[in-house]
């Protein structure tokens, strides 16, 4: 048999005439809650047994109506506009329901709640959430404000408890739709543990008299329990890191009962609450051994005698907490690489504060680490720890950092004179990186050693860098020297006496130059001397480079003999003047001669001159008198014509 005296120690056990009514001792976990269920509108209609209202799909009913729904959308839309707008349940689910009621014209009992399987003997508070829908701004005084009587009894109709919440305020204009709780509380018989609770609508509706109904409970009311860490009355939360071992003690006392029964419950990271098998003592002993990150509760359950076991008659000391803090998580680092001269920076992140320490530097709690113009004696290991805001330390972390040496980029020689079309070698070093420019003549513009052939003069400017480091340059002229190239000109014809200047050129650098052979010259040292030759003659251009050789160039003066063509012969056989003798004409040996008679007979011709005529036509010597010739040389010169003269 329970005792009554439990639960009567501090809780108040019959009715309760106002809300104001509380437990002052331990309350139980609900054991039956009505809060309307949850989903999209509108929710089913409740049973013929639970109200008598008539129900609608309507999200605004009329009166005498109710509906089950998670949102009201009041102003300017029902009865407008002197409701709220309420846009979730009590509890802020946007999908859970409440039951949205419009009071009948007449007091009645519109609500009715069972509760089953109490447990006998015990005290009980009844809840329920109520809100008046009604605008204070737009309610005048005629508007009838909602006023509701909780009427408690068994299914046989014994009485256990009655309390009227009064006239329920309405919620202030600023302040919004406000959720007020009302109680009462009630004791079990010790033969009956099923009871039924009447809710009555005091005041009449029609204007006004408008609310929802929310989470409805029944919890039981015991005595005062004290539970702590260590003592009763000790702290009731204790910290630790994630890893770290601990063990404690949680004591607790139950005040005003004589005979409780006790039972102790876990609950780790709000996975709801369990009976810890065999722990049935007022005080727990629990360890941990690397203990995992979360929220640890414990609390213990009273009652009297073989009530332990059934949750419904249980109350239950606050609960105890222990929260194992997790350790940060620091990202591991990169290896990092800073140029000489430049500012090393260092972010650790997933902790709270930090600790730096590394080479050459006392520890500190900057973070970022900042170093500025870094040096070879800040290269090595950084590490750096981490702690939460709970004081719980990461592990190390390290950076490996390097410093990459400032460039100075040097070249062999900044100068190489070649002559063209010869390579010249080019060499950098210093770094990592080449880059030359320009690329024009090199065999590889992206190493430290290319080969530079360039047609003529260039400077080469090489960058060198590390790795995305700072970068420096130099650079090399290549000046080319151009091959000599001599060019004596076009071969010149003329006539024994006349005088033809010879038009030579010379290209290249550094270069002198003359003619070979100097005879008949004007003067064999310039490009352009005169030549006055009595005969045919080769002249050969020569250009010396003082560094890049020796061109040579030759050119052909063919000096044709004055033609003297004499005008009288006298072929008689007596050794004189016997035949037609033209002098230098054998030189010209692709001549033609010609001889005409003063009609047009031709009584001479000849290829060549190499023998004179002698006058002779058809083996038959020609009579006195005037002949005529034509002469070409085939020199490109005009033809010769005229007279001769036979004379016998």
């Amino acid at each position: 048999m329970r005792s009554k005296l439990f639960f009567l120690a501090i809780c108040i056990a019959f009715s309760l005439q106002t809300h104001a009514q509380t437990c002052n001792g331990s309350l139980g976990d609900p054991v039956i809650k009505q809060n309307f269920g949850s989903g999209t509108n509108p929710g089913l209609q409740l049973a013929s047994f639970i109200t008598n209202m008539t129900y609608t799909t309507n999200n605004c009913p009329n009166d005498g109506e109710y509906t089950i729904s998670n949102s009201l959308v009041g102003a300017g839309n029902c009865h407008p506009p002197t409701w709220y707008n309420v846009p979730a349940d009590h509890t802020g689910n946007p999908n859970g329901y409440m039951m949205i009621i419009n009071a009948s014209y007449q007091p009645n009992i519109f609500f009715t709640q069972s509760a089953k399987g109490l447990c006998a003997n015990t005290t009980y508070e009844f809840s329920a959430y109520i809100l008046n829908l009604c605008i204070p701004s737009l309610i005048t005084a005629s508007y009838t404000q909602p006023n509701i009587t909780f009427s408690i009894q068994t299914t046989t109709g014994q009485p256990l408890a009655s309390s009227t919440t009064g006239t329920i305020p309405p919620s202030s204009y600023n302040q919004g739709p406000l959720w007020r709780q009302y109680t009462t509380y009630f004791t079990t018989p010790a033969n009956g543990t099923d009871v039924l609770v009447e809710m009555t609508n005091n005041a009449p509706g029609g204007n006004g008299n408008d609310f929802i109904l929310d989470d409805i409970t029944f919890r039981a009311c015991g005595p005062v329990i004290q539970a702590g860490f260590s003592s009763a009355t000790g702290p009731i939360s204790k910290k630790i890191c994630a890893g770290s071992n601990a063990n404690y003690t949680l004591k607790a006392q139950v005040i005003g009962d004589v005979n409780p029964i006790y039972q102790w419950q876990s609950n780790y990271s709000g996975n709801g609450w369990v009976d810890m098998a065999g722990k049935t003592a007022p005080s727990l002993d629990i360890s941990f051994v690397n203990a995992v990150a979360g929220s640890y509760q414990y609390r213990l359950g009273v009652a009297n005698g073989s009530g332990i076991t059934d949750a419904g008659c249980r109350v239950y000391a606050p609960p105890l907490t222990v929260t194992v803090n997790p350790l940060p998580v620091v990202p591991p680092f990169p290896p990092q690489a800073f140029c000489e001269g430049s500012t090393l920076t260092l972010t650790a992140s997933g902790g709270a504060s930090y600790t730096w320490s590394g080479p050459n530097m006392a520890p500190t709690t900057q973070n970022p680490l900042v170093i500025t113009n870094v040096t070879q004696a800040n290269a090595g290991t950084y590490t750096v720890v981490a702690l939460s805001n709970s004081g719980c330390p990461a592990a190390p972390v390290q950076a490996s950092v390097t410093v990459v040496p400032k460039i100075v980029a040097s070249v062999s020689t900044n100068s190489v004179t070649v002559c063209a079309g010869e390579p010249a070698q080019l060499n950098a070093s210093g770094g990592t990186y080449y880059k030359w420019t320009p690329s024009t003549g090199l065999d590889n513009d992206a190493i430290p050693n290319p080969v530079a052939t360039p047609l003529q003069t260039t400077k080469y400017t090489v960058n060198v860098s590390n790795g995305g480091c700072s970068n420096n340059s130099n650079s090399v002229t290549v000046t080319v020297n151009q091959i000599p190239i001599a060019n004596a000109g076009n071969d010149i014809t003329l006539f024994e006496g006349e005088s033809a200047t010879l038009n030579g050129t010379v290209k290249g650098d550094n270069t002198s130059y003359s003619w070979s052979p100097a005879t008949f010259l004007s003067d064999p040292t310039s490009l352009t001397p005169v030549t006055t030759p009595t005969e045919n003659t080769t002249y050969t251009l020569t250009a010396v480079s003082q560094t890049c050789g020796t061109s040579t160039s030759s050119i052909f003066v063919k000096v044709y003999k004055k033609i003297k063509v004499p005008n009288t012969f006298s072929p008689n056989n007596d050794g004189v003047n016997d035949y037609w003798d033209i002098h230098a004409l054998s030189t010209y040996p692709q001549c033609s001669v010609l001889i005409y008679t003063r009609w047009g007979q031709q009584v001479y011709q000849s290829i060549g001159y190499t023998k004179p005529w002698d006058g002779i036509y058809n083996s038959a010597p020609l009579p006195p008198g005037t002949y005529y010739y034509i002469i070409d040389l085939k020199n490109n010169t005009p033809k010769l014509a005229g007279w001769v003269l036979i004379v016998r």
